[in-house]
């Protein structure tokens, strides 16, 4: 025996959830912070012990009662009791102690007995029955990621249709496209702001697919896989009850085993946020450029002004949001490397190092979530171009020399470009000049600027 440990007495939780908070005093941010966790696991709970009523191993009144409290948890009203650490211990054992013991304690209640009356509703015999950690945790984890995973898929719907909207509104607003930081070939602002918008989509399609990995479940494996302590039909009628109340349609795993300890869903999860995170970090790399000045840099686009840029330079203002959202990126991508090392650090018949992940991936979808809405409303939906200054860059500049190339060969075009950047001229001028095209011929091709940017139909 661990010995007595003191409760207080207007706790919900236990001596379970006592000592683990005394044991893992680390990041100070407690498991009721993660109110999607909380939810599935009251969820988790609620199936496991609709399953055992069914198959005769709870009472229709600990049935009903377990119920009940598991849909106020479910329902946000206990999270502050879910007091221990995200970083614990223990492959998960706390976070499902606290649970247990939070919603055996409420039953109690429910039932007319007082806090703590173990004999009326126990946090092990009755809430836990049929279960352990290693089959409650991971499936609560993948019930909990589907919820936020649908919140950061709206969030990036939103981010690309403010990058659609610029796209549209800049369609005929022309530019020069750069490679390598160097002059290349006219494109339009829109098709710039569209890149963004495809990327975006294209994100949102690779996290979806995620969501069917999530769905396979080894709940009714306990400990290991084998399905020591649970009845007979426990796990096809606990998934089968988890569906219904979640609204998501779980799997029970092929091979409960495997599943108990193979935590490549959540590198695969991970692996995707990152791509996300990447992708928005280099989007934010080019606004951030491309407003660059407001003299001396690019100044091709305009951010919406959000606060002062400087303490000791007046007038100065930053491009606050594409930062922020850079800095997201580089927390997500540390985030994944957390999860790769913590499945990698998995041996034999379970992986212990689940919780760092749950709070891992929990901070990358939450923070990138918030992000893309940061993103759309204060920053991309004010974005103006400088669309004169557009116009005229893609006259001066060498980069013409590729729409003439064709005409002229490689060798005339590079002789023209490099005169032109050397005697401060233009492409025409250095053209004519050297008696390549007639002045006719020149405009004739390049009258119609807009016509440079548009793909060939025939």
């Amino acid at each position: 025996m661990l010995g007595d440990y003191q409760v207080p007495i207007n706790a919900y939780w236990g001596v379970h959830t006592a000592r683990a908070v005394d044991n893992f005093p680390i990041s100070g941010v407690p498991i009721g912070h993660y109110r999607s966790l909380i939810r599935a696991l009251a969820i988790v709970k609620q199936a496991a012990a609709q399953a055992n009523f069914e198959l005769g191993e709870l009472s229709a009144e600990i049935n009903d009662a377990i119920s009940k409290a598991c849909q106020e948890v479910a329902d946000g009203k206990f999270d502050s009791e879910f007091v221990v650490d995200a970083i614990q211990g223990g492959a998960g054992t706390s976070t499902n102690m606290n649970a247990n013991e939070v919603i055996a304690n409420r039953a109690i209640e429910i039932l007319g007995g007082t806090k703590g009356d173990y004999d009326i509703v126990h946090p092990l015999n009755d809430v836990n029955k049929s279960q352990s950690t290693n089959d409650v945790y991971p499936t609560a984890l993948k019930l909990a990621l589907i919820l936020e995973i649908n919140e950061l898929l709206k969030a990036m719907a939103h981010l690309k249709g403010a990058f659609q909207g610029k796209a549209d509104e800049f369609k005929d607003v022309i530019k020069m496209g750069r490679t390598q930081l160097q002059d290349a070939v006219p494109m339009t602002l829109g098709q710039e702001f569209a890149t963004f918008s495809r990327m975006t989509m294209e994100d949102i399609q690779r996290l979806q697919e995620t969501v069917p990995l999530l769905r396979e479940i080894n709940l009714g494996g306990t400990a290991i896989g084998t399905g020591l302590n649970a009845p007979a039909g426990y796990a096809q009628k606990a998934c089968l009850i988890l569906s219904k109340l979640s609204g998501f349609d779980f799997m029970v795993a092929e091979d409960m085993v495997e599943a108990t300890q193979d935590a490549g869903v959540f590198v695969m999860v991970s692996g995707v946020l990152k791509r996300i995170a990447v992708k928005l970090s280099k989007t934010s790399n080019d606004l951030r450029l491309l407003s660059s000045g407001p003299r001396a840099g690019l100044e091709e686009i305009n951010l919406p002004p959000r606060q002062a840029g400087s303490s000791i330079m007046p007038g100065k203002v930053n491009p606050v949001i594409p930062e922020v959202v850079n800095q997201i990126a580089f927390e997500v991508i540390g985030n994944d490397v957390t999860v790769t090392m913590a499945a990698e650090a998995g041996q034999l018949q379970l992986n212990a190092f689940e919780p760092i992940m749950c709070r891992a991936l929990m901070m990358s979808i939450t923070q990138l979530r918030q992000g893309c809405y940061v993103l759309a409303d204060a920053c991309v939906s004010g974005i103006t171009a400088n669309v004169e200054k557009l116009r005229k860059s893609v006259e001066q500049s060498i980069g013409l020399v590729t729409v003439i190339s064709p005409l002229l060969g490689y060798e005339n075009a590079t002789i023209v470009a490099q005169k032109a950047l050397a005697d401060g001229t233009s492409v025409r001028e250095v053209v004519l000049e050297l008696k390549l095209m007639t002045a006719a011929e020149f405009d004739e091709l390049l009258g119609n600027i807009d016509a440079l940017v548009r793909p060939r139909t025939s």
